[in-house]
C-alpha cells in the first residue's frame, strides 16, 4: 500500500468512472440544505501535472479522460464531469488532472466539510499543499484512511458521503474494505458510501461485488470493462463502483452514461458494462 502512487495512472478509464459517480453523488446531497461530510480515505495527492514523469510512464489518461476531451456528444453527466476538469485546465489543453479530492470540494457548498486522509508520506505532502488555501472547510490527515473512519463517523450534521478507493495491492485490501463498511455502517448507517475497485484476474476482484451485496440491502454496482481480460492475467481491463444508500436518481443517468463509455473507453469486443440494484434501493 505504501508504495502506491496514483500518479502514474490519473485519468485512467477507472478514474472517469469512479469522478462521474463522485460529483453525482455530491451534487445530489448538496439538493438539500442541511450541511454533509464528504470523506476520502485514501486521497492521494488530489492533483496530477499528466506531463509529469510519473503520467508519462504508462499515459493512462490517453484510454481515459482524453478520450472524451474533445468530444461534442457527451451525455449531461459526463459533460459535467468533464467540466469540472476543464477547470483544471483553464487555457484548454489537456496538462492536469484532478484528483477526487477537487472533484469533492468543487460540489460542495459553504457549510459543507471535506475530510481528507493519505497514508503515503509523499503523496500526503503534496495533498496539504493542494489545500493549504482551503482554510476550515478541508482537513488534510497523514494517515491510514480506515482508522480514520472511525474517528469521524457519524459526522456532526448527521449527513454524508465516504469514498473508499484504496490500491488493492496488497490482498487484505479486499478485507479491509469489507471490515472498514460494515463498521462505517454501524456508526453512521444513513451514510452514503461509494466503494471503488479494480476489475483484475485475481480471485479477490472478482468475488467483491458478491461479498459487497451482503453488507447492505440499499445498493447500486456499476462496472466498466474496456477490454477483455489479458490472457496472462496481466492489468486491469475494468473497474466498479458498488454505492451503498445511493441516490434514486443515480441508475437512471448511468444507464444514459454507460452504454456511452463503453463505444467511447473500450478498445476491443471484451467492453461492456454492469450497472444493477438491489429491490430496496429505488425506495
Amino acid at each position: 500500500m505504501l508504495s502506491y502512487r496514483h500518479a502514474f495512472h490519473a485519468g485512467n478509464h477507472a478514474d472517469v468512472l469512479k469522478h462521474l459517480v463522485l460529483v453525482q453523488l455530491t451534487q445530489y446531497l448538496g439538493q438539500k440544505e442541511k450541511p454533509f461530510w464528504v470523506v476520502d480515505t485514501h486521497a492521494g495527492a488530489g492533483a496530477y501535472a499528466l506531463d509529469s514523469a510519473q503520467a508519462g510512464k504508462l499515459q493512462e489518461y490517453r484510454d481515459g479522460v482524453a478520450r472524451l476531451w474533445e468530444r461534442k456528444d457527451l451525455p449531461p453527466a459526463l459533460a459535467e464531469y468533464l467540466a469540472f476538469v476543464r477547470r483544471m485546465n483553464p487555457t484548454g489543453g489537456l496538462k492536469a488532472y484532478p484528483g477526487s479530492p477537487f472533484f469533492a470540494l468543487w460540489t460542495l457548498r459553504e457549510q459543507d466539510r471535506l475530510r481528507l486522509f493519505e497514508l503515503h508520506s509523499k503523496d500526503a505532502r503534496l495533498l496539504a499543499g493542494n489545500f493549504e488555501s482551503a482554510g476550515k472547510q478541508v482537513i488534510v490527515a497523514p494517515a491510514d484512511g480506515f482508522a480514520g473512519l472511525k474517528a469521524v463517523l457519524p459526522p456532526p450534521t448527521r449527513r454524508g458521503l465516504v469514498l473508499i478507493d484504496p490500491s488493492y495491492e496488497e490482498k487484505q485490501d479486499y478485507d479491509r474494505v469489507i471490515r472498514a463498511l460494515k463498521d462505517a455502517l454501524e456508526r453512521f448507517s444513513g451514510g452514503v458510501y461509494a466503494l471503488w475497485y479494480p476489475q483484475l484476474t485475481r480471485i479477490e476482484s472478482h468475488e467483491l461485488p458478491a461479498r459487497l451485496k451482503r453488507v447492505s440491502d440499499k445498493w447500486l454496482h456499476v462496472a466498466l470493462r474496456v477490454r477483455t481480460p489479458a490472457k496472462d492475467g496481466f492489468g486491469m481491463h475494468g473497474s466498479g463502483m458498488f454505492v451503498i444508500n445511493p441516490p434514486w436518481t443515480l441508475h437512471e443517468t448511468l444507464a444514459e452514461v454507460m452504454p456511452y463509455l463503453v463505444s467511447v473507453l473500450g478498445t476491443d469486443a471484451g467492453a461492456g458494462y454492469v450497472l444493477e440494484r438491489s429491490e430496496d434501493a429505488g425506495k
